[in-house]
């Protein structure tokens, strides 16, 4: 656990007291209500709705389409953040323990079990998005270029190097068995946190996350379960016209290979007999070596590839190298992590989004 969050840790607790009284109005940019105080009947009205907190984008999205006028939504992660990497502030915290629901992914959000422990609530019901979906390895950067099997091999020598350890002192051989554990232990850690979290890209996946939310909103308020599962209903129809489309759209393009800024989009590709090949690993911020850049050039070089995407919060001056080796243009594949200033006055969402995404891709798989 980094320091910052650790100081979250202890601060939490005096703050909830402090800002009890003032939490209702300390709503973030991307909200469901307004953040007006409200009066008299409007006020019991407000005072009435669910209050639900969210991790980053896509579960505001979700909730917040589920909720409807019942719920007062809220995101932890600020607008034009990269979710990866970010914590939760002493003030975040108090929104988390105040919550009535709490919405994540899992995964992209290390930080979430250490937060709900510490901000207890008996009563706030958590949601795991992800739950249940069956998840993709999606292996660390310097695993994803063909680069694992050396690493593998090494690891296999080390626990046969142990067996052999092992089996010469078998006359001690409840100190070898432990030795040979910590091998296994070393292994398995080296492997922690590899699996893809990328599921809300998936358009049917998407309507699996839509479903555990709104699970969750006909618990903690039953009177409204009929209107939650309506507008639950309305939205999944409109993922279920997206997937129509990015099935109907990308069938038949001249190549079924795109390179992308980092390793966001393997559950679309799946869906939809793609092959994504990442410059970085499931997190931004990883930075291929001279090797892997030489091999993603190649890649591209070998599938015609004329297009390197990059993403609107990242840098994207490792995809412009990429392409720029190539003579290839770049242009935004958006993972949907969190929107911008300018998308979020633009109104874009999800849906609009992922169409701006759709088009992107036929462009550049038409080529």
């Amino acid at each position: 656990m980094k320091k910052g969050f650790k100081t979250s840790m202890v601060l939490v607790a005096g703050l909830a007291l402090a800002l009890a009284g003032c939490g209702k109005n300390d709503q973030p940019s991307g909200t469901a209500s307004g953040s007006a105080e409200p009066s008299g009947s409007a006020g019991a009205a407000e005072a009435a709705k669910l209050k639900v907190v969210t991790t980053f984008y896509p579960m505001y999205e979700f909730s917040r389409q589920v909720g409807g006028e019942y719920a007062d939504v809220v995101a932890l992660v600020p607008p034009g953040t990269e979710p990866h990497d970010w914590e939760p502030s002493p003030q975040d915290m108090v929104k988390v323990k105040e919550a009535d629901i709490f919405v994540y992914n899992g995964l992209v959000e290390e930080w979430v079990e250490d937060a709900l422990a510490s901000a207890a609530n008996d009563k706030r019901i958590v949601v795991k998005a992800s739950e249940g979906i069956e998840l993709m390895e999606g292996l660390p950067h310097e695993h994803e270029h063909g680069h694992e099997h050396g690493e593998e091999d090494e690891h296999a020598d080390e626990h046969e190097h142990a067996d052999e350890h092992a089996d010469e002192h078998a006359d001690e051989g409840e100190h070898a068995d432990e030795h040979a554990d910590e091998h296994a232990d070393e292994h398995d850690h080296e492997h922690e946190h590899v699996l893809d979290p990328h599921v809300w890209l998936d358009p049917v996946l998407a309507q699996q996350q839509v479903a555990a939310i709104v699970d969750a909103f006909a618990q903690a308020d039953p009177d409204h379960k009929d209107d939650y599962k309506k507008n639950a209903d309305a939205y999944t129809a409109k993922l279920q016209e997206l997937d129509e489309a990015f099935k109907t759209e990308l069938s038949g393009a001249k190549r079924q290979e795109f390179v992308t800024q980092h390793a966001a989009f393997g559950y679309l590709a799946k869906r939809y007999g793609l092959t994504q090949l990442p410059i970085s690993g499931l997190s931004p911020d990883q930075e291929p070596s001279p090797n892997e850049m030489a091999e993603i050039v190649e890649f591209a070089k070998e599938h015609q590839v004329k297009t390197i995407f990059f993403e609107t919060l990242v840098d994207p001056k490792v995809a412009q190298t990429v392409a720029d080796e190539l003579g290839a243009r770049t242009d935004v594949l958006n993972p949907l992590e969190g929107l911008t200033e300018e998308e979020i006055g633009n109104n874009l969402d999800y849906i609009a989004i992922m169409k701006s995404n759709l088009e992107a891709l036929k462009k550049a798989l038409n080529e």
